[in-house]
């Protein structure tokens, strides 16, 4: 690998990684990315991107642009709540750094369109946005390259994603390595970083946790709203009394237990009762919600703290932003140095330089 392409001695390697700004974020959210967010941003430099032109995939209309600045607000309050500290980590606005508008076309060179339809994950987004096959746009096809543009512009070494988002970092690893193969080792080839819950059932039992599903915890969820929700979640359907003995394996009520709960003998007692039919779903519910609120607690304490100082989540995008727009260059300017494209450019204005200075030599010789 070239310099450019490598990490200097006792440089930290990088990891990029965001969101889509549909506001608020849940807890599905927490358990799939950004608890290790926080863990690795002592480790590596982390870069996190507010994705809003990943938004114009599937919502390019005007009215959802507006709301982009209260949800990119949000958004980034639950960041700084949950520990994402922006003296260690660079969050930046995606639409703002021009670098990835520019990468994103080199790397549509790199792809085909097959590879890309096969990923389902596509057609997933185009149902729930309600689009047909004649109506997805091209721009959600490509989705996956402009996600490459993202990772490849800090030149990211680890990706954290949940499940869903792993096929989309492969088609980057070989953009990058088809991009390395074609004009010289600039990229180092991502990994993908599934976190320990890739996926978490939302409180229906149905489908993974979505806001838009209307099954969600969110991170700011007053401790009273936590326990109404917690209390509507799915259980063993076949257990219509206490006294039946239960099925505790996908039981969504015991897969909350096993992440949030830290009283794991609290959780073994009640999925033994839970079994036996010696406990109700009153009591199993009601020492999840106090375990999830014992959670949520100091999370909602800093989201409230971040919230009262005016301008400071501004101020938090706007530094990391700037920070970013410096890298992104960076990155397009090895880009087109390796693939000949700046020396295309600098011999082209070298001559008509040359010839400008002719004829104005000739004319005041003249």
């Amino acid at each position: 690998m070239t310099k450019e392409g490598s990490q200097a001695m006792g440089e930290k390697k990088r990891v990029l990684t965001g969101d889509r700004p549909t506001g608020k974020m849940h807890l599905g959210h927490y358990v799939g990315s950004l608890v290790n967010r926080v863990r690795l941003q002592d480790q590596y430099e982390c870069f996190f991107l507010i994705a809003d032109l990943h938004m114009l995939t599937t919502r390019p209309q005007k009215e959802h642009i507006e709301a982009l600045r209260e949800n990119i607000r949000e958004m980034v309050l639950d960041y700084l709540a949950v520990g994402i500290d922006p003296n260690k980590s660079t969050i930046y606005l995606q639409s703002a750094v021009h670098a990835v508008y520019e990468m994103n076309l080199f790397f549509e060179m790199l792809v085909t369109l097959p590879r890309l339809t096969r990923l389902p994950s596509i057609k997933e987004m185009a149902r729930a946005a309600n689009m047909d096959d004649e109506a997805v746009p091209f721009g959600l096809i490509g989705y996956p390259v402009l996600q490459a543009a993202d990772i490849l512009m800090p030149r990211a070494h680890v990706v954290p994603v949940g499940k869903d988002n792993e096929a989309h970092v492969e088609i980057t690893r070989e953009i990058a390595r088809r991009f390395n193969s074609y004009y010289g080792e600039v990229f180092p080839i991502p990994e993908a970083l599934i976190g320990d819950v890739p996926t978490l059932v939302g409180i229906d039992g149905k489908a993974k946790m979505s806001k838009s599903l209307n099954n969600a915890i969110f991170l700011s969820d007053d401790p009273r709203t936590v326990e109404k929700k917690v209390f509507q979640m799915y259980t063993d359907p076949k257990r219509v009394r206490a006294d039946i003995p239960g099925t505790v394996e996908g039981n969504p009520v015991f897969i909350y237990h096993d992440i949030f709960n830290p009283n794991k003998a609290e959780v073994e007692d009640l999925k033994d009762r839970y079994r036996r039919g010696k406990v109700g779903d009153v009591e199993v519910k009601e020492k999840l919600a106090r375990a999830l609120n014992q959670f949520l607690d100091p999370i909602r304490e800093r989201r409230q703290y971040y919230a009262e100082q005016p301008g400071y989540v501004e101020q938090v995008i706007y530094e990391g932003t700037l920070r970013m727009q410096r890298i992104g260059e960076e990155t397009l300017s090895l880009m087109k140095k390796a693939m000949g494209l700046t020396g295309i450019w600098n011999r082209i204005s070298r001559k008509a330089r040359d010839r400008v200075k002719k004829q104005e030599r000739q004319a005041a010789e003249g």
